[in-house]
């Protein structure tokens, strides 16, 4: 038999993979002797908990442009009613679209219980087709999943169905149809399930939740389109595209934390807060442990994934909140259009005008002020649509739209009601440079 011969490297590297092997196995072991009941996200077990009581045993999450699911409490149970429908909802001032959602809502009403409630929730389905409801992230039992044909029989048309479970974890979850996905969450059915700690580490003041979804509706157009894949046309925080999203208004030195759930179709989204940097503190897995937070001022969202983020809003001012990728910041924008950016269409316009009456050039060099060019009159578009970009803000015409809101931090507010425009302080605000200035520097323009 020939010798093997190990250098020292060698020798280290054996011994240390011996010594891995042997933790690995008597952790193994602790974990099996300790009998650990738990299961990935879970946190409690099944028992006899007294319903969670908002405003004692947590408090309520704010959902902007949305509500809460209202619940009734039934021998200890908490129970809810979702009615699946057809909904007629508002993107923003302007585009309206027949949409399906719950409750005459799109997106449903927020579901919020306590991690150890036990929940009955009834279903009705008042739309023309057959329908499930998944409860995404929830540790349950298989048959309440809502996987339709798979776990139960499809809820069929003018039927009622109960789901039944108790709530083993807390987190950021959804809930959504799955059944023919591709439609019916297309159309808008789908909604947040926000559970909380029975024993909360700590509290925040203000608890944003916030589902990221997208749609593609046609100018003109009076339904989602489900078939679309790849160009879609509005984006959104809670069915709305800006400038119909509502503010995040916060009083200043408060504790925030924004829960935010992406059910796009096709698209991750970067979700990004200016004046502040936040620690990610959770994900729909569970709580991230204190030791394994980090810091970020932006932080990818995959598609049917959730992340909690928490910060002290110390700064004031009106602070944008926003996808990063900019064509996520728009609406209603087609790129079947020839490229005009920088040309001088001036000659071109006129040319053009005498043939069609009425006819006006995209700007060559703004695409946001076609927003302006709306407000103002200047344009017209089709019914049923709104300007690719903006609104108006207190300096000038904000130039994004879809998937952008504003978070309000204000000093001393004891009302939560959009305090209108934020006054800087005059020397902390950008503005015109003087020439002597620009002399005084050596700044050559």
């Amino acid at each position: 038999m020939s010798k093997i011969r190990l250098s020292r490297r060698d020798a280290l590297t054996v011994a240390g993979l011996a010594v891995a092997g042997a933790g690995m196995a008597a952790g193994k072991a602790s974990a099996q002797t300790a009998g650990n009941p738990f299961h990935h996200a879970r946190t409690v077990e099944p028992g006899n908990y007294p319903p969670g009581a908002p405003g004692e045993d947590y408090s309520p999450v704010i959902t902007p442009n949305g509500a809460t699911l209202p619940y009734k409490v039934a021998g200890g149970v908490k129970v809810f009613h979702l009615i699946a429908e057809e909904v007629q909802h508002e993107f923003a001032p302007g585009l309206k679209a027949t949409c399906w959602g719950f409750n005459g809502r799109v997106h449903g009403p927020t579901i919020e219980a306590v991690e150890g409630d036990r929940v009955r929730i009834y279903v009705t389905n008042r739309l023309r087709a057959p329908t499930s409801i998944h409860w995404h992230g929830l540790i349950l039992p298989s048959g309440m999943d809502g996987v339709g044909g798979l776990s139960q029989p499809l809820i069929q048309p003018g039927e009622t169905f109960r789901y039944e479970f108790p709530l083993v974890q807390h987190g950021t979850h959804m809930y959504h149809s799955h059944h023919d996905e591709m439609t019916q969450m297309a159309l808008g059915m789908m909604g947040m399930f926000i559970i909380h700690p029975r024993r909360p580490k700590r509290r925040v003041d203000r608890d944003f939740a916030i589902l990221l979804s997208t749609w593609k509706v046609r100018p003109g157009a009076r339904r989602p389109d489900p078939n679309e894949m790849t160009d879609f046309n509005i984006l959104t925080f809670n069915a709305r595209a800006f400038p119909g999203t509502e503010p995040m208004v916060v009083r200043q030195n408060q504790r925030v934390r924004m829960r935010v759930a992406n059910l796009s179709a096709m698209d991750h989204h970067p979700f990004h807060l200016h004046g502040h940097t936040f620690q990610v503190v959770g994900t729909d897995g569970g709580e991230i442990p204190e030791t394994a937070r980090w810091p970020e001022a932006t932080i990818l969202i995959p598609v049917g994934s959730a992340r909690t983020i928490e910060f002290v809003a110390d700064n004031p001012g009106d602070w944008a909140v926003h996808c990063h990728m900019t064509h996520h910041v728009m609406n209603q924008m087609g790129h079947d259009l020839e490229n005009m950016v920088g040309v001088d269409q001036s000659a071109f316009s006129g040319l053009v005008g005498d043939l069609v009456p009425g006819y006006m050039a995209m700007d060559g060099n703004d695409m946001a002020a076609h927003g302006k060019h709306v407000e103002m009159g200047h344009m017209r578009i089709p019914d049923n649509a709104i300007p690719m970009v903006g609104a108006q803000g207190p300096f000038d015409h904000i130039g994004m739209g879809g998937m952008f809101t504003l978070l309000k931090v204000r000093p001393g507010i004891t009302s939560y009601e959009d305090p209108g425009w934020y006054q800087a302080p005059e020397d902390t605000t950008a503005r015109l440079a003087g020439a002597d200035e620009i002399e005084r520097d050596g700044i050559n323009t």
